[in-house]
């Protein structure tokens, strides 16, 4: 295969895997128009149209999804092999890509890794926040970050943190002349901060227990937000409830400026886990950031 072809190719992977000519040129450190030019000169090699293109989206056609689902692995097994090759060097190097929502990130990986990251200059760290459920394959990435009962069998999982708690919280100034919720269907009566979620595009339902029971509790409000420190800054100013992870309205609780409520119906989930394939050829470096976020009691 001609150079060019693997070159076109590897662009056509990121855009794709984007969706969007602007991520992908910030990525090459080239203009957009270039690449779409790269594009349009691979597409008319091959005599079939790859991607369609709106003034706001692209997206792969049913060829450029069918190339995607093909080539993708291919390149990626190819960049492992290259990883791979690290392993002879005097310093672990390379790139491991990784998604997560900002709380994860912000309570359970930067902690770990701003020492990490000093010790070994030659890795370089990739985070993408993102609520959604990703398929980390066929989107680039090495690992990902969700509960452990969310994490599918066939992939390895790594568990980065303790279990994890939510908790009903809200701003005394809300609640000061209102009913207080004695039960969690009592929070339909109130206002409360509702949190989106990008994999479903439905708001998230909130969780509780009751005599081993699950409840889930769908509320309504004046403010939907898609990334949770924006729901407690939300409560903090008084906005209503915020169903929040109980270490990020920790200090917030301990000051007074918020008030916990229903703790009894709040059970506890299983801890965070970092996943990645069971296939994936671990290069030093990556298998070096998995140690070092692993969680030991």
């Amino acid at each position: 295969m001609e150079r060019q072809n693997i070159n076109d190719l590897m662009v056509f992977l990121v855009v794709a895997r984007e969706r969007s000519f602007t991520k992908a040129a910030a990525k090459f450190g080239v203009s957009q128009s270039a690449l779409s030019h790269t594009l349009r000169q691979l597409e008319q090699r091959l005599g079939v149209r790859l991607l369609t293109r709106t003034t706001r989206s692209v997206s792969p056609t049913e060829a450029g999804e069918r190339m995607l689902q093909s080539i993708g692995p291919l390149f990626d097994e190819i960049g492992s092999a290259l990883d791979g090759l690290n392993i002879l060097r005097d310093q672990p190097a390379g790139t491991v890509r990784l998604t997560a929502g900002d709380y994860q990130i912000q309570c359970y990986i930067w902690p770990k890794l701003r020492t990490f990251l000093q010790q070994y200059p030659d890795i370089r760290l990739e985070l993408d926040v993102n609520y959604g459920l990703q398929d980390i394959v066929s989107e680039g990435y090495d690992a990902g970050v969700r509960f452990g009962e969310q994490i599918a069998k066939d992939m390895i999982s790594v568990r980065i943190g303790p279990d994890v708690r939510f908790a009903v919280v809200a701003a005394e100034s809300y609640f000061a002349s209102r009913d207080i919720p004695r039960h969690p269907k009592d929070l339909m009566q109130h206002r409360c901060i509702n949190l989106r979620l990008p994999t479903y595009g439905g708001l998230y339902a909130w969780e509780f227990e009751e005599n081993g029971r699950e409840i889930k509790v769908r509320v309504d409000g004046q403010l939907v937000f898609n990334t949770i420190y924006n729901v407690l800054e939300a409560a903090l100013d008084g906005f209503g409830f915020a169903y929040v992870p109980e270490d990020i309205a920790k200090l917030h609780l301990e000051t007074g400026r918020l008030h916990r409520f229903l703790k009894d119906f709040s059970p506890y989930w299983e801890g965070f886990h970092l996943y990645y394939p069971s296939r994936r050829q671990s290069s030093p470096a990556f298998s070096l950031l998995v140690n070092a976020l692993r969680y030991s009691t």
